[in-house]
């Protein structure tokens, strides 16, 4: 089997696909104990992906070898990409329908918001770094590359991270980048996650009350089909994947140091598809049911192989200062943003919450807000703000490097 440049053994690809299901298992029953109201939901998976990778991450290593060299990393990276390209594109169907009549609604919060919490995000990761450098004496242009990677892994955002990799010199900094991420991305997601199910509770909030409010502010679409539809296969398995190639192929196009990414190019064209639904007397869309079904599918995977990686770097690198500066760059955002959406933009609880998630970038967080509003809905109000951030988070990130290289 010629894979990642090399030849893998079935022994190999097979140890890997059982680690794959034993981690999905393991989670799902972790995310189930719910504690007062509260629990990790898809999340568990991410927490034993995390555990697995800190523990096992060497045995892995050691079956993944071709020639002495192991493509665990590749390996996860495909399964990380596969989850997400999975999710994304499920989520924008999801919201198409709805979203562009939301975005002209909301169009002036969205931006207010998306922009705000990473702006927030920014100048607390400008200020760690400052303190970082006279208080511990690093020096400041690691500094930067660390808590800027921190930054990154705290907005759990790729495009990001890839930003700042590109914007630092040399492959020793960009090394402290990728800890830095590594070391923030586990409370990065836990935090969102926890935040968007904690905030309901604390609030009291009637989630029927809500939903409705949702469903006021944002109406359900007639369907444009009528069933009289040409279907290209009953799953809508063809429509899914042409708007995945398509969408990974706008992501690869860079524009100086900035692309949309595979997230925001999958994103983009599957809110449009889903948005008109056919062309001609041909359906573009696939079922609600294949859409749930790749939803959770690709979330599951992503966790898994961002999961992995991050647990073998949390532990390698761990320091309490940074994990402390992580924090500090997933709550202010996340505080500040869920405040000025409530009393400034006087958006709903279940908008707010929906922004939240897509200026935090935070796709786990999605998964678990769709399932603690009972709706998925609130993918509207992601799929609006996440763009803003996307393009926010990529600009502040190389800024910092830039100002304090």
């Amino acid at each position: 089997m010629v894979l990642f440049g090399g030849i893998l053994s079935i022994k190999a690809v097979t140890f890997l696909t059982f680690c794959v299901f034993a981690i999905a298992a393991l989670g799902y029953l972790l995310g189930r104990i719910t504690i007062k109201g509260v629990s990790l939901g898809t999340a568990g998976v991410f927490i034993v992906a995390l555990l697995f990778g800190a523990f096992l991450y060497t045995p892995l290593q050691n079956q993944l070898k071709v020639d002495g060299v192991s493509y665990i990393t590749n390996a996860l990276k495909i399964v990380e990409n596969l989850g997400l390209i999975l999710f994304v594109t499920a989520v924008g169907f999801i919201a198409g329908p709805s979203f562009f009549g939301d975005l002209k609604k909301n169009f002036k919060s969205y931006i207010l918001l998306g922009l705000l919490i990473i702006v927030i995000g920014g100048l607390s990761c400008a200020a760690c770094i400052i303190l970082d450098v006279k208080v511990f004496g690093r020096n400041t242009e690691e500094a930067a590359a660390m808590l800027v990677g921190l930054l990154s892994g705290s907005l759990t955002s790729t495009p990001a991270f890839s930003a700042a990799k590109a914007t630092v010199n040399g492959e020793e900094l960009e090394a402290v980048v990728a800890v830095g991420h590594g070391i923030a991305y586990l409370f990065g997601v836990i935090g969102v996650v926890l935040f968007v199910q904690l905030v309901p509770k604390m609030a009291k909030a009637n989630m029927d009350v809500e939903r409705q409010k949702l469903t006021e502010s944002n109406p359900e679409k007639p369907s444009k089909l009528t069933g009289r539809e040409l279907e290209l296969d009953p799953f809508g398995f063809c429509a899914f994947s042409i708007v995945a190639v398509l969408g990974i192929f706008i992501g690869c196009i860079k524009v100086g140091n900035f692309s949309l990414t595979t997230t925001g190019g999958c994103l983009i064209l599957s809110l449009v598809f889903g948005h008109f639904a056919k062309i001609g007397k041909i359906s573009i869309t696939p079922p609600a049911s294949t859409l749930k079904v790749f939803r959770e599918l690709g979330l599951m995977l992503f966790l898994i192989g961002a999961g992995v990686a991050g647990g073998a770097s949390f532990v390698k690198y761990f320091q309490w200062v940074y994990f402390i500066y992580g924090i500090v760059m997933t709550m202010l955002p996340l505080i500040i943003g869920f405040i000025f959406a409530k009393f400034v933009l006087k958006l709903n609880l279940l908008n707010n919450l929906g922004s939240i998630c897509g200026g935090m970038t935070s796709t786990p967080a999605l998964g678990t807000l769709i399932s603690t509003a009972g709706t998925e809905k609130v993918a509207g109000a992601y799929a609006s703000t996440y763009p803003i951030a996307l393009v926010a988070v990529v600009i502040v990130s190389q800024v910092l490097i830039l100002i304090f290289r």
